[in-house]
């Protein structure tokens, strides 16, 4: 399984949109400082993912999503998730 995921940095209040096959390992890796362009936001919420049987499915999603359009989509999909997750 390939995954995309977005986790969030309160403390940045930013998203990061990332791939990986491992998700709980990943977002591990995220929250103990590993990954050196999220270290400066730890912690980190995931807050959307999606599974794919294909990786180059998985990627195709992860540039689109990193897209004008992407972005678009992803503030009309997660409009409330991130209303709420802000707020506390």
């Amino acid at each position: 399984m390939f995954y995309i995921y977005i986790i969030y940095s309160k403390k940045l209040n930013k998203k990061y949109i990332g791939y990986c096959e491992n998700l709980k390992n990943r977002v591990k890796e995220h929250n103990n400082g590993e990954s050196k362009f999220t270290s400066r936001g730890v912690p980190w919420s995931l807050v959307y993912y999606q599974v794919f049987l294909s990786e180059a499915d998985a990627r195709n999603e992860e540039r689109f999503l990193k897209s004008g359009k992407g972005r678009d989509r992803l503030k009309f999909l997660l409009n409330d998730t991130m209303n709420k997750i802000k707020q506390f």
